[in-house]
């Protein structure tokens, strides 16, 4: 009990001191600082971001929120961590690009560059506004300093000898067609954030944060958080450097776009909580026009979504046609011979529900009609087997290719591909419900 009672004595001027001591140490650092690029490295982010967020905090627990006097103070911190947060991110990219394998990135490492200038400007920028707000609030400003030598790259000239061999481990074909078709899923699903040209200010204020927002875009961070931690447990474990290249160029797509999420999930809440909606109090608003001319709001929106966002468009696109060679190459193939549906044969719903099939798996489907092989995953290509079966009275078919998918085929057949024989929908077996 002696001892809880001393820890409480600790008053809440000398524990502000104490919580404050490494966040301001940082920013009489960054205030200091000539060479952004240079300078700011991941372990100046990491110190920068883990004092910051205890900062945080501690006011909040103290409810630095409802107080007119600590509410910019807490402001700001807050800032510092999710703007630090985007930028490391960033710097992670950066970092990582080469091991990535990507190609044509040319535009991506510019774009990178200015979003990384601008978090790095905005956090020299608010560094003297925070220094003057902790001696306004009478916290003392630590007398020691870091150095340039506090915070080295973690990158150097040197690399550890590559003498764990990774192309030995047993890649599961089932795991990397799990992993292949999620991404498919995934880069469908996410279609709906796609677009060709730069929105302007404006264009960005009409879809963030009706329709581009925090809580969207963490689900796709997850998911795809999800598939690399599936990817690194069940595929491959080691390192970039050697191995199967597909697998390890699959990987780097869903790993460049998984932190470009994290960036835009930061920034994005930033945004949101703190620049977007200051609520009805004069305090709040004020608060939230000094932060507004220390972080441009167009600006941040600007690198959120025309480089963030679009660049995670970009890349889960331009990941499609390998993930679809990845997964033809280690799906388990088999074929089927089916029925034909009966009475009206392949028209627009037999084929649209067959389609839809091979579509969800990803996997290649040929529909064989004699020596001609049609795509099952277009309505067109099976409408025109539809008409050659016809035309020849054929009363079976043969699907190739997946077997995962050739299973469902068949059990669409069973049922006469979800119609009666006057051409009426009927209600699908519940191994089917994903076609509804």
């Amino acid at each position: 009990m002696k001892a809880k009672a001393s820890i409480c004595e600790f008053s809440f001027a000398e524990k502000i001191r104490i919580f404050s001591a490494d966040y301001l140490k940082c920013n009489v650092f960054i205030s200091k600082v000539d060479d952004p690029k240079n300078t700011f490295t991941k372990k100046l982010y990491s110190k920068l971001i883990s004092s910051s967020m205890l900062l945080e905090d501690f006011l909040d627990f103290h409810g630095a929120k409802n107080n007119m006097n600590w509410y910019f103070y807490r402001e700001l911190s807050a800032a510092v961590r999710h703007l630090g947060l985007g930028a490391n991110f960033q710097k992670h990219i950066s970092n990582r690009l080469v091991f990535y394998d990507l190609v044509n990135t040319g535009d991506f490492e510019k774009e990178g560059e200015l979003t990384f200038e601008f978090l790095t400007k905005c956090l020299m920028k608010m560094a003297p506004v925070i220094l003057n707000e902790a001696r306004r609030l009478r916290i003392s400003i630590p007398d020691e300093e870091f150095s340039v030598a506090d915070f080295p790259s973690v990158v150097t000239s040197e690399m550890l000898d590559y003498d764990i061999d990774d192309q030995d481990k047993d890649q599961q074909k089932k795991n990397i067609v799990k992993i292949a078709n999620e991404l498919l899923n995934i880069a469908k699903s996410f279609e709906e954030f796609k677009f060709y040209e730069p929105y302007t200010y404006q264009d960005i204020l009409a879809i963030v944060p009706e329709k581009v927002n925090e809580v969207e875009i963490r689900r796709y961070e997850m998911l795809v958080h999800n598939l690399q931690s599936s990817f690194d447990t069940y595929v491959i474990h080691g390192g970039f450097r050697y191995g199967n290249r597909k697998l390890k160029q699959l990987r780097g797509f869903f790993s460049v776009v998984f932190h470009l999420l994290q960036m835009v999930g930061h920034l994005l809440h930033f945004y949101e909580r703190h620049l977007h909606e200051a609520g009805y109090k004069n305090t709040y608003k004020k608060i939230q026009e000094q932060l507004a001319s220390l972080i441009n709001p167009e600006n941040l929106l600007d690198r959120t979504i025309n480089y963030g966002l679009y660049y995670a468009c970009h890349f889960l696109t331009t990941g499609i046609e390998l993930a679809r060679e990845v997964l033809n190459e280690n799906i388990e193939r088999s074929s089927i011979k089916v029925g034909v549906p009966i009475k009206l044969g392949f028209h627009s719903r037999p084929s649209l529900l067959v389609a839809k099939i091979v579509q969800h798996y990803g996997g290649q489907v040929e529909l064989c009609v004699g020596t001609d092989r049609f795509d099952a995953s277009s309505v067109l290509d099976i409408q025109w087997a539809g008409g050659k079966i016809q035309k020849e009275n054929i009363n079976n078919v043969v699907f190739e290719g997946d077997a995962r998918t050739l299973k469902d085929i068949e059990i669409l057949a069973a049922v006469n591909y979800g119609e009666d024989t006057m051409g009426k929908g009927v209600p699908l077996p519940k191994e089917l419900s994903y076609l509804k």
